[in-house]
């Protein structure tokens, strides 16, 4: 049980406003933007750090963005994201079933993970993850596989998806309806 209620249709207002501004039209706002909106300020601020981390401009393609924000989400244990980000994108990312379970549960040294900058990409996360630091060669193999652009995108994104993670399991989000636990990958 979430312990602060999303607001619940119909929407009104700058409430409203805001909502349509945070999804893809004709998309129904998801429960985390609709608690969100109980702090309009934060809710604004956030729209526009949150639309970059999404959007085109980013310089890292969207199969490496999934690829940082499912194992970001895994890492912190945050079902609710992950659940909603492996629901939306991992097929449009072409991220198989094998490589889903892998990010959830396993390693980047997993079978699945043939290319090297997949593997690169889920220990920068997972170094940024358990230490908030890149070692010296982590840093050689990032700095062959990524530009000095998505290496700068790259941990804030992961800062970005561990920031919607702690507050999403600090308020017991519940989970979006059809979207996939962390046991349905096994």
């Amino acid at each position: 049980m979430p312990r602060i209620d999303p607001v619940q249709p119909p929407f009104e207002g700058e409430v409203a406003e805001r909502l349509e501004a945070m999804m893809p039209p004709g998309v129904p706002p998801i429960l985390l933007f609709r608690t969100f909106v109980r702090n309009l300020p934060m809710a604004e601020a956030m729209g526009t750090w949150g639309s970059y981390e999404l959007s085109k401009r980013l310089s890292l393609s969207m199969r490496d963005r999934e690829i940082v924000i499912d194992r970001t989400c895994a890492r912190c244990r945050c079902e609710y994201e992950w659940g909603v980000h492996v629901a939306f994108f991992a097929d449009r990312v072409k991220l198989h079933a094998e490589q889903v379970t892998s990010l959830t549960h396993g390693s980047p040294t997993d079978p699945c993970w043939s290319d090297e900058r997949d593997r690169v990409l889920i220990q920068v996360a997972d170094a940024v993850h358990d230490s908030a630091h890149i070692e010296d060669g982590l840093w050689g193999r990032l700095s062959t596989e990524l530009t000095q652009l998505e290496i700068l995108d790259l941990p804030m994104l992961c800062g970005w998806y561990h920031a919607i993670s702690f507050t999403a399991n600090g308020i017991r989000l519940d989970r979006e309806e059809g979207a996939p636990r962390f046991a349905d990958v096994l």
